[in-house]
């Protein structure tokens, strides 16, 4: 790479003062500087400095075509000169405009069809809501105003996040400070017992943990500085499951939230809101998009907590110096804690998710229902052949009638029980090992939620940073392997695990000579 030569150097001291930047780490931005293009010749791009490129985000989509297109120009030009913006309003109209609306709706599938164009996709949205209200006020329905979107239709108020466990990350710094306290769940994803044990105490925020059937044990727990509880429907990796009504009650007498992490269970198989939760979080990654190539997240508000029944939450009731003296309960009521979320947390972490990624994600929530069911049968298949294979010691699943919380998973599960088994093999931490290392249909990824069945051995990955203590206090053992059923052919996974088991017992075999 050259050089850069003066012009470089002028255009990026005026880019520093004078251009904000979106999606960008602004003090990099200002040590680095920027990325100046000067030109481009169909896929390729080049800087101010003379060096070539191939550009692969197309101008964020809008510029497919590529660049310098010659036929395009003369085309673009050719109309500016006759005509260069023309308004469809008051009945005005223009050729370009009747002949692209034309061809549209040559295109579209339906038989009668009628173009709007907008400067914007959110524009496009606003004026189909606006549509639907003119229709529906036209046919004497003055009162149809509600719709129903993605996520949202399961739950309540949405806020988009970069992963899941910034997802966490943002709802804990929207309800603490320093000095504060929360009562949470001990079966957790690992990542998230690092968050709550290690991170967040050195933000001065102090956790307590409870294991996730001791509903008295949340109760005890609550001091006066409690802020929220927090735990994982169904715990990660043992299956156990929260009591979410009861502990909902406990937390609600004492004028704190509850916050559920449902990752495992999606909006299909469970809606935490309709059973006392006030505060969703969801990974993203997981079983909603189903693709794993994805990061991100949501946190979600039910819009039922009243944030001023007790002064345990001032920086949401009281003036907030970052928006001129805004108390965001009194402002937005139900659903100030969203706002503040996005207004405060969102802003100074800055965790949005991409464009992409929401693109992406989206493309999987349009199959989660048909894929859930497909889940849940595998799972429960598994959990029979499980059960009766010689190399399983135990097995793990709310369907299976023994499971302590069988009956609690049918109230609050009533589409499935969802697609994550745990069971212990036979030979302990070494056969663990050989079973994960010869599977070949099966991944061997710290995800889960994939199409794909997926595989892992928690003690020695996902929770490999704890202790024999924190192991046994979180429901581990080292015989417990982790499966994440995938929708694949279920012979075609029992055949896998078959190869898996064969190995784990060669181990035992030889040391037993």
């Amino acid at each position: 790479m050259s050089r850069p030569n003066s012009l470089t150097e002028k255009l990026s001291k005026k880019d520093k003062d004078f251009l904000f930047h979106p999606n960008t780490n602004l003090i990099a931005h200002h040590d680095s500087g920027p990325f100046i293009l000067d030109r481009g010749e169909g896929i390729y791009v080049y800087d101010t400095d003379g060096n070539k490129y191939i550009e692969g985000m197309a101008g964020l989509w809008c510029n497919a075509l590529g660049h310098g297109n010659q036929e395009l120009a003369d085309a673009a030009m050719e109309q500016f000169k006759k005509f260069p913006y023309g308004n469809l309003f008051a009945s005005k109209s223009h050729e370009p405009a009747i002949r692209l609306a034309e061809k549209l709706v040559e295109l579209s599938p339906f038989d009668k069809a009628k173009v709007f164009f907008g400067s914007s996709g959110s524009d496009a949205n606003d004026t189909q809501i606006k549509l639907f209200w003119y229709i529906n006020n036209a046919l004497g329905k003055t009162k149809r105003k509600k719709f129903i979107s993605r996520v949202q239709a399961y739950h309540g108020v949405t806020l988009a996040t970069s992963s899941g466990m910034s997802a966490i990350f943002l709802a804990v710094m929207t309800l603490c400070q320093s000095g504060d306290h929360l009562v949470v769940s001990s079966q957790l994803y690992g990542g998230t017992v690092n968050l709550f044990r290690l991170t967040l105490p050195k933000f001065g925020i102090n956790c307590t943990f409870v294991k996730p059937r001791d509903t008295e044990g949340f109760k005890k727990a609550i001091k006066k500085n409690t802020k929220g509880i927090f735990g994982e429907l169904v715990g990660n990796p043992g299956n156990e499951i929260m009591n979410m009504p009861e502990i909902a009650k406990i937390a609600h007498d004492a004028g704190i939230p509850l916050m559920i992490d449902a990752t495992y269970q999606t909006p299909y198989l469970c809606k935490p809101i309709e059973h006392g939760a006030d505060i969703v979080v969801h990974s993203l990654t997981k079983w909603m998009a189903g693709h794993g190539s994805s990061m991100a997240g949501i946190l979600v508000e039910g819009g039922n907590f009243d944030w001023m029944q007790n002064d345990k939450f001032p920086t949401m009731t009281k003036p907030y110096e970052g928006y001129h003296g805004l108390s965001f309960a009194e402002e937005f009521g139900p659903t100030a804690f969203t706002m503040k979320a996005r207004a405060e947390g969102m802003r100074d972490f800055g965790p949005c998710l991409s464009p992409q990624n929401a693109w992406n994600v989206l493309q999987g929530i349009e199959t989660l229902s048909v894929r859930m069911q497909k889940h849940c049968s595998n799972a429960e298949k598994m959990v029979e052949y499980l059960s009766n294979h010689e190399s399983v010691a135990w097995v793990s699943h709310p369907s299976v009638p023994d499971h302590p919380d069988h009956d609690l998973a049918k109230k609050l599960l009533p589409n499935g029980r969802g697609s994550m088994i745990a069971f212990g093999i036979k030979g302990g931490k070494e056969a663990g090992e050989a079973f994960i290392n010869n599977v070949k249909l099966a991944s061997h990824l710290a995800n889960v939620g994939d199409t794909r069945t997926l595989v892992i051995h928690p003690a020695s990955a996902t929770h490999s940073q704890m202790d024999e203590a924190t192991l046994k206090f979180a429901g581990l053992s080292h015989d417990m392997i982790r499966l994440s059923v995938g929708i694949e052919d279920i012979e075609d996974i029992k055949n896998d695990f078959e190869a898996g088991f064969r190995a784990a017992r060669k181990p035992r075999l030889v040391s037993n000579q």
